[in-house]
């Protein structure tokens, strides 16, 4: 179901070759313009969604900790989403896991709204780590 979507995808947006298998793990790379890179997995039933936001604040890591988390709670700032960090914890991650079958139009659907959510993300990870340099000077 997964790769038939992502076909039909790629031919609505007119965009030769935005995705590729990974056949071992069996992830697929979604690539949208500008620059996110959204791995897709295919649930039995459903569809998991991940992407990365960006890098981690080097500076005042734990008020950014305390937003990331005020904006899971019940999903506010994030649509039902969930921001966590990558394995090595350098990175701030954005998941979405879908429990059930969907058609092309929920499937399109959905994407559009983890890309508009990871987009909001990236420019609010990106003001913070702006205001933690400003203090500096």
């Amino acid at each position: 179901m997964l790769e038939e979507h992502l076909h039909q995808l790629a031919s609505d947006l007119e965009m030769d070759s935005n995705f590729r298998k990974d056949e071992t793990t069996s992830l697929y790379h979604l690539f949208l313009p500008p620059d996110m890179q959204i791995v897709c997995k295919d649930l039995d039933p459903g569809l998991y969604l991940s992407a990365h936001v960006g890098p981690l604040p080097a500076r005042k890591k734990e008020e950014a900790f305390l937003y990331f988390m005020k904006a899971n709670f019940l999903g506010q700032g994030t649509g039902g989403r969930v921001l966590g960090l990558d394995s090595e914890e350098k990175f701030l991650t954005l998941v979405h896991k879908i429990p059930y079958d969907m058609n092309y139009k929920a499937f399109k659907e959905q994407v559009e709204e983890f890309a508009n959510y990871l987009g909001y993300w990236r420019s609010e990870l990106n003001r913070l780590q702006k205001e933690a340099q400003e203090e500096l000077m």
